[in-house]
């Protein structure tokens, strides 16, 4: 083996291998310290791409949930309406047999229907109310939900026109109609089984959001826990490396160190 001065190949393999080192063991404390396997776009750029997807579909299953979650509140303040309404016409239908008392007066019957002319006021009231500014009781539908974050699976919260004269209490509610006399007891009963039709539609859309709202919570947790598979850092197997190029580091350096100093053989020869 020739002895040279100018070039010292073995500190030159040295120093490229201590680079190296450094620069893994650089790496490796950026990921711990950040707890992300992907600190820069070339560290993985593929896994980057998948995971930035990935996030924005779970961020995305998050506001359908939200979503889901005001349309069941929706649904609940509506039928909570309802519930009063029932107990209304409850409460009409009782006048309505004691109307027909015939050990009644006129006086009598005047004071039972200027309770249910109250009561008729307050239906009408009723199907006047909203949710957040939007009316609960029409002839339209409320509109659609989406229950995917992708928009494809809507759910249609259908129209409940509450003074509808077929299908709702309008027969009763009428604003004309103020005295128990100008209603049949049939119509209450027509009036009742409508609201209480309407209440079950509505516990239907419920249910179906609820379990809507479970599937896009669970798919969220799989979203979620895909996408930590690619840029959450593994701490044990991380620091395993941190210590395995924490060694290199230091057996590089000490070997650099001796590799600069082999050159001093050539002075010795010169001696």
């Amino acid at each position: 083996m020739s002895v040279v001065i100018n070039t010292n190949y073995a500190a030159t393999v040295a120093s490229n291998n201590l680079a190296a080192s450094n620069a893994s063991l650089q790496k490796s404390l950026n990921r711990l310290s950040s707890g992300s396997k992907i600190v820069s776009p070339a560290d993985d750029a593929g896994g980057l791409a998948v995971s930035m997807k990935l996030s924005a579909a779970a961020i995305r299953q998050g506001a359908v949930a939200t979503n889901i979650s005001n349309a069941i509140s929706f649904l609940q303040t509506q039928d909570g309406a309802l519930k009063v309404t029932a107990k209304v016409l409850e409460r009409i239908s009782e006048l309505k047999v004691l109307y027909t008392d015939v050990t009644k007066s006129s006086s009598d019957k005047a004071n039972y229907d200027a309770e249910f002319v109250a009561l008729t006021a307050q239906l009408r009231s009723t199907a006047l109310e909203k949710f957040n500014g939007v009316t609960m009781f029409g002839s339209a539908d409320i509109g659609q939900v989406d229950v995917t974050e992708d928009g494809g699976t809507q759910v249609t919260i259908a129209s409940r026109n509450l003074l509808d004269n077929t299908s709702g209490v309008g027969t009763i509610a009428d604003s004309t109609v103020t005295s128990l006399g100008g209603v049949q007891l049939t119509d209450i009963s027509t009036a009742i089984q409508n609201v209480a039709t309407m209440r079950a539609n509505n516990g239907s859309e419920q249910s179906r959001f609820n379990f809507a709202s479970e599937l896009v919570i669970v798919n969220k947790s799989n979203l979620e826990s895909a996408n930590s598979r690619i840029v959450d850092v593994d701490v044990a197997t991380e620091s395993t490396q941190l210590a395995r190029w924490n060694v290199l580091v230091q057996a590089g350096t000490s070997m650099l160190s001796q590799a600069n100093t082999s050159s001093q053989t050539a002075l010795k020869l010169l001696q």
